[in-house]
């Protein structure tokens, strides 16, 4: 009975380890590059300028042309591997710093200019499609012609009478444990009230909710549901495969209007993720936009990575809201371990979230590898109601 026992732990541990996995010659890579993925902020990467960034356990070079047009290819030049972002950028193309070998966006090499002329036509590179939507750089890494856009696209963003703020961090984990801790409502009720209570804290009580799942078109909807006295609260989350949550927050002070965020959880490799956030905040008036941004710059480059001694020791940030959530999420994150081992969890009913989630993992990587299609993945026809309240009745 031991050795059967022992067999089948070790076959779900390696189960659960498979679904943290990124690289391109894994399962779940091959799942996660069926989709576009944000990787930059658009006000990161200036015209005229490259960057190195990772996604995905790939090394790349993501460059804005002179004319704007932003390029996504591999990180390192094909003669002697140099680094391409120390180069620099002329027209539409990227130079490399070491010899000169010239390369356009489509991983094409144009110039090599100490080789004899044409010669470079055999030289090329890896390069990936690209696409700005409402200030985030996104990209496709899988093979062949990429899917619609549609999925990754938010009515809310699209609107008039918005204006969108955008934020990005990364954190030494796995994507995984980001995007379950996404699908678990309860965590809000003990998490977000740490340190302090912030203006997420005050709108979203402490009263533990009552919470079910449905999966649709797009992911699954999440909804929550707190009794508060003679009024019920009900949040629900539209949680976009394989990783996106779009749910409404309120604004920074009382009074402030309700914002709908996107928060993407993207895997930069099996142990980092990029935190990639788009808000889209109602315009109430001058003054109050202004306000607002101002907070928004404020926080710009707050990232919870960068105090983690101080948050471990208790040292919550004094903000109202974006720091603060961010330092309570990472510290219960960070505090799974770099990968979570979840052979040693013990879920309950409210974890029915994150249950579905990796039966859905499963479901996805099974089909790649028995060569059956995956599911086609839509946008909702029509977004959920993220917020509203009913009154109690005798």
């Amino acid at each position: 009975m031991e050795k059967i026992d022992g067999k089948s732990s070790h076959k779900q541990a390696e189960r659960l380890k498979r679904l943290t996995e990124t690289a391109g010659d894994t399962t779940m890579g091959k799942v996660l590059r069926q989709f576009w993925h944000p990787i930059a902020l658009s006000k990161s990467v200036a015209a005229g300028t490259a960057k190195r960034v990772r996604l995905l356990s790939e090394d790349l070079t993501l460059y804005r042309g002179q004319g704007g047009t932003v390029h996504l290819v591999g990180a390192r030049c094909a003669h002697r591997g140099t680094l391409l972002h120390t180069g620099w950028i002329e027209g539409d193309q990227v130079r490399c710093m070491y010899h000169g070998w010239k390369y356009d966006g489509s991983g094409q090499c144009t110039e090599r200019p100490a080789e004899r002329p044409g010669s470079e036509g055999s030289v090329r590179i890896g390069a990936y499609p690209v696409r700005e939507y409402c200030g985030v750089i996104f990209t496709y890494m899988g093979e062949g012609a990429p899917p619609d856009f549609d999925l990754v696209r938010r009515s809310s963003c699209e609107q008039e009478g918005v204006f969108l703020l955008q934020r990005k961090e990364i954190w030494p984990c796995n994507w995984l444990q980001v995007a379950e801790n996404s699908l678990d409502a309860v965590h809000v009720s003990f998490a977000h009230q740490m340190g302090k209570v912030g203006a997420f804290g005050e709108a979203v009580p402490a009263e533990v909710p009552e919470v079910s799942y449905e999966e649709t078109s797009a992911g699954i909807c999440q909804t929550a549901v707190r009794r508060l006295g003679e009024k019920t609260q009900v949040r629900v989350s539209d949680w976009t495969f394989p990783y996106g949550n779009t749910v409404v927050i309120p604004g920074v002070k009382a009074g402030d209007p309700w914002m709908e965020v996107t928060n993407w959880m993207v895997p930069v490799d099996d142990e980092h993720t990029i935190r990639i956030s788009l808000r889209a905040a109602p315009s109430t008036s001058p003054e109050a936009d202004a306000a607002l941004k101002r907070y928004f710059d404020e926080c710009d480059d707050y990232n919870s990575a960068d105090h983690h001694d101080e948050l471990f020791a208790g040292h919550y940030p004094d903000d109202p809201l974006v720091r603060l959530t961010s330092a309570q999420d990472y510290v219960a994150l960070i505090g799974q371990g770099t990968i979570a081992d979840r052979t040693s969890e013990c879920l309950g009913a409210s974890d029915r979230g994150i249950s579905m989630l990796r039966r859905i993992l499963w479901r996805e990587m099974d089909a790649v590898e028995t060569g059956r299609p995956p599911k086609p993945w839509r946008r909702l026809d029509q977004p959920s109601k993220l917020m509203g309240y009913v009154k109690e009745t005798d």
